[in-house]
């Protein structure tokens, strides 16, 4: 079944007016693909890069199965970092609002349990969360799967990639035998063909070709020898050369945490705005990089794989790689973070003569790319400095506060005009704010000298 239009399908009415208010109007390639056999019940494991839609694939299809009138958690979705299965239960809250009475949790590690195992014995529906904290909560006995109808692995080769083979395997033995699930995963090692054929049955088989990006992506390689330097002088020729003021986002890809963080040092001291991000970062030292990549008081992030998998970033402007990708298909991963949405996207590659078979093996794969200028390699230049700030605050979702909220204790009185303000991102227990750097250490001073809500909250500043 070619599916052209949501309404081709067996949607209740109220699903398909709620999908037409959020603009679901055309399904993508993979909901396209993936929908129809879903909703029959099938097995099924999908091949699909990050970014096509697959969240809103198998949500519909979980929804449309879910049993309202019963509290019992019906639906699991295991994802490999807390970030992504944050992102995956806000969008299934927006997919569920035609639904009534439907509880989703997000229940993931890096934050307290107690308040976790409370919400469970109010029961959810359908529970989203990474291996570790559900495997936790299996164990304590505050989460209960033996009602489950429905399994879905999102990023299944990441959760590999990251160690949580054991507690996959311990969540998934205390789920029925008889269930549907649903593996999605970006790329098909030899694991996760093991894996499937240990959980699914007769599993349908889609794959998304990624190749369709391409075309909106420039591909540059460069073979040098001080790979630290070469990726100054490219962001200096391609991304700060017109107007610092207008600095591209980048993130800048290395292979191991050690070269992140070498790399992240090398780049501040040249002056450039910079930040890691690895596994070796707490939690909340994680949430505070990722929210000033967003907010743009950070302009360039430099990861490894399997940090960055799973983070919803937009209008990526260029990915550098500095180390080339192990694997011919996360190469593919990592550049399809720019160009998305028909905007056009950069992507450049370092290696070393000892790396060439890495850049041979990727473009055997998906095409040849061009050497770039050796000018690029030379440039100079003065770094672009970040056009924000951010306020960290010590209080979030937990403490009752809005986004309204905080840009009313920052404009009041005239202290910061609201289009100094950026983007607001409330956690569960902290809350980041962007603000126009001139206006930095001003509205620290309106946040820790005045009140939200009747009460002071403890903040500080972000470099």
């Amino acid at each position: 079944m070619t599916l052209d239009r949501f309404d081709q399908l067996a949607l209740s009415v109220a699903m398909r007016d709620n999908l037409a208010s959020l603009g679901y109007t055309t399904p993508t390639p993979v909901q396209s693909a993936a929908l129809p056999p879903l909703l029959e019940g099938f097995d099924l494991i999908v091949q699909a890069q990050t970014g096509g839609g697959k969240t809103a694939a198998f949500g519909i299809g979980l929804l449309e199965r879910l049993n309202p009138t019963l509290a019992d958690t019906q639906s699991l979705v295991l994802c490999p970092t807390r970030e992504l299965a944050e992102q995956v239960a806000s969008a299934l809250r927006r997919i569920a609002r035609a639904i009534p009475n439907v509880k989703i949790l997000a229940l993931c590690g890096g934050v307290p349990v107690g308040p976790q195992i409370g919400s469970l014995e109010y029961g959810a529906q359908i529970v989203v969360g990474t291996p570790g904290r559900i495997d936790d909560l299996l164990r304590k006995g505050a989460l209960k799967l033996d009602r489950l109808r429905a399994l879905v692995l999102d990023e299944a080769d990441r959760m590999l990639e990251m160690g949580f083979r054991e507690q996959l395997s311990r969540v998934i033995a205390a789920t029925p035998e008889h269930r549907q699930t649903l593996l999605f995963s970006a790329t098909f090692p030899e694991q996760i063909e093991a894996l499937s054929a240990d959980i699914q049955r007769e599993p349908r088989r889609i794959t998304i070709a990624p190749e369709q990006r391409l075309e909106t992506i420039t591909q540059y390689k460069f073979e040098v020898d001080d790979k630290p330097s070469a990726v100054a002088a490219l962001l200096h020729h391609y991304l700060y050369r017109d107007d610092p003021a207008n600095a591209a986002s980048t993130i800048v890809f290395c292979n191991t945490k050690r070269d992140c963080d070498e790399l992240e040092q090398r780049l501040r001291s040249a002056g450039f705005s910079a930040a890691s991000l690895h596994g070796d970062l707490d939690q909340r030292n994680r949430d505070q990089v990722l929210a000033r990549f967003s907010n743009r008081s950070v302009l360039i992030l430099i990861a490894t794989d399997v940090a960055s998998r799973g983070l919803d970033i937009k209008d990526l402007d260029a990915v550098i790689n500095v180390d080339p990708a192990l694997d011919p298909d996360i190469h593919l991963h990592r550049i399809g973070r720019t160009g998305r949405a028909g905007a056009s996207g950069l992507a450049l590659s370092l290696y070393t003569a000892r790396e060439a078979r890495r850049i041979e093996a990727i473009e055997a794969r998906h095409g040849e790319i061009d050497r770039g200028p050796g000018e690029a390699l030379r440039a100079e230049g003065r770094p672009a400095y970040a056009p924000m700030v951010t306020l960290d605050i010590d209080g979030g979702r937990k403490h009752k506060l809005r986004p309204g909220d905080i840009v009313g204790a920052l404009t009041r009185d005239g202290a910061l005009d609201q289009a100094q303000i950026g983007k607001i991102a409330v956690g569960e227990f902290a809350s980041y704010v962007a603000v126009e750097s001139k206006m930095a250490k001003r509205a620290l001073v309106q946040i820790q000298e005045g009140r939200i809500k009747g009460r002071r909250f403890r903040a500080r500043l972000l470099y």
